[in-house]
């Protein structure tokens, strides 16, 4: 079974293929049926399930790719990452917390902007989304 750093690496991947193509399909299929997808800093969003998260990236799909800056994973698995968007390599966007169970994302919050650090809190009303 992949790692959850290997997991998100593969997602940044089939995310910039996405950006690229047009086409989310894989990317959305590396979540589970039950995933959800936060937003913190922009209004958009959560998305519960694949079919809504699918949904999204259909509607709105982002425009620029990704790239991962630093990368960590707790010892329950929870991966943090920073990331910068293509369009300004190097300069930290926001953040990524992916969790993870059977090889699949079974919650991804994506965070934008450089000035805090990403929550995994429930209670939090989400942000918009690009990602």
């Amino acid at each position: 079974m992949q790692t959850g750093v290997a997991l998100l690496a593969g997602h940044v991947a089939r995310f910039n293929a996405g950006v690229r193509s047009g086409d989310f399909g894989p990317m959305v299929d590396g979540f589970s049926e039950d995933a959800e997808l936060t937003f913190e800093g922009i209004p958009v969003g959560p998305f519960r399930g694949r079919e809504a998260i699918a949904a999204a990236y259909r509607t709105q799909p982002p425009d620029d790719e990704i790239e991962l800056l630093e990368v960590e994973q707790d010892s329950q698995g929870r991966v943090v990452a920073s990331y910068a968007w293509r369009r300004r390599p190097g300069v930290r966007a926001g953040a990524l917390v992916l969790v993870a169970r059977e090889g699949r994302i079974t919650r991804l919050v994506i965070h934008y902007g450089d000035d805090l650090q990403p929550t995994d809190d429930r209670s939090r009303q989400p942000g918009r989304r690009s990602e």
